[in-house]
């Protein structure tokens, strides 16, 4: 984990390495020290890979769990107030409160009100999952929103939850918050999603909600695009079908960054490029090849682009890296 003055702390923890028989025994611990409140399941051999990240005010949990149970009493001690979204994007999870029972399909995610005290998220299969916990102070919606329902089931097609696992995964895999500034912008933007899937209407009329959209939107879009990079007809028309937008959106989107969706296109496929010529695991690849993987139709035109950006060609480049 790293030190307390960090902006981002990180915890990373998986029991892949451990044998079965000392599994149990580490989440244990774990859950004693408040650092993951999981416990194993009787009879189970338990699997969790995961990365929590503490921000100021809010922290992100994700990875895979089976054989676990995450526990949780948010009615007492210092998480009292503190609202939790348990997020499946794969596998099948149950959620208990006393009587009550969700069951979570890939997608899904379910809201534990502040108040509903001793709770219970069963994993039993392998389930990907991403878990926020933040206080309820910083959600801005009305405290009746709250009172609802104890657990509180969001499907997965509802549009703000989307938006909130695509920058949540952004968030994860970037690390992004490595400033106070950014920790504090960060969190800001998944209050507001997180309110966006409690109360859309309320939310919504928020300006401040309206802006986290559209950061969070662009935060998916770039995730979609650098996961496709190797389609050369990757397009911004087939890119804004997909996430439901209009091209002109799209666009707009990123022009707000004074940045052009050709131009992203480009410097993450000229990256793409230069990791592969120095990694000797294509050192078997020709040049030629490297650039059409890389979603360049033209060689001519990867090679130029190429030097502007590196003042280097790609065969010095690959020279260079031995």
């Amino acid at each position: 984990m790293t030190g307390a003055a960090d902006p981002a702390a990180v915890l990373r923890f998986t029991t892949q390495a451990l044998p079965p028989s000392a599994r149990s025994g580490s989440l244990h611990e774990l859950h004693e020290q408040g650092l993951l409140p999981v416990r194993p399941l009787p009879g189970r051999s338990p699997h969790v890979d995961i990365l929590k990240m503490r921000l100021p005010g809010a922290s992100v949990l994700a990875g895979t769990f089976a054989g676990v149970r995450q526990v949780g009493d948010l009615g007492s001690g210092g998480a009292a107030d503190d609202l939790v979204l348990g997020l499946n994007r794969s596998g099948c999870s149950l959620a208990v409160r006393r009587s009550r029972e969700v069951w979570l399909g890939a997608g899904d995610a379910v809201v534990v009100d502040p108040d509903v005290g001793v709770f219970s998220i069963v994993r039993a299969a392998p389930a990907q999952i991403i878990g926020v916990r933040i206080p309820r102070r910083s959600i801005p919606v009305h405290p009746a929103c709250f009172a609802a329902e104890p657990l509180r089931l969001v499907p997965g097609g509802t549009a703000a939850l989307r938006l909130l696992t695509a920058y949540l995964q952004g968030v994860l895999a970037g690390c992004p918050a490595s400033s106070a500034p950014l920790a504090d912008a960060v969190v800001s933007h998944v209050a507001d999603l997180f309110a966006l899937c409690l109360d859309p209407h309320q939310a919504a009329a928020s300006p401040r909600a309206a802006q986290s959209v559209r950061t969070a939107r662009l935060a998916a879009l770039k995730t979609d695009i650098e996961r496709r990079l190797t389609d050369p007809a990757l397009s911004a028309a087939t890119v804004a079908a997909r996430h439901g937008i209009s091209t002109r959106y799209l666009h707009k989107l990123f022009e707000d960054e004074a940045l052009s969706y050709s131009r992203f296109v480009l410097d993450q496929r000229l990256t793409l490029a230069h990791q592969r010529l120095r990694h000797r695991r294509f050192a078997d690849r020709t040049i030629a090849s490297i650039a059409g993987d890389c979603g360049f139709g033209d060689l001519a035109y990867f090679n130029r682009t190429f030097r502007r950006r590196y003042g280097r060609t790609p065969s010095e480049i690959r020279r260079d890296a031995g």
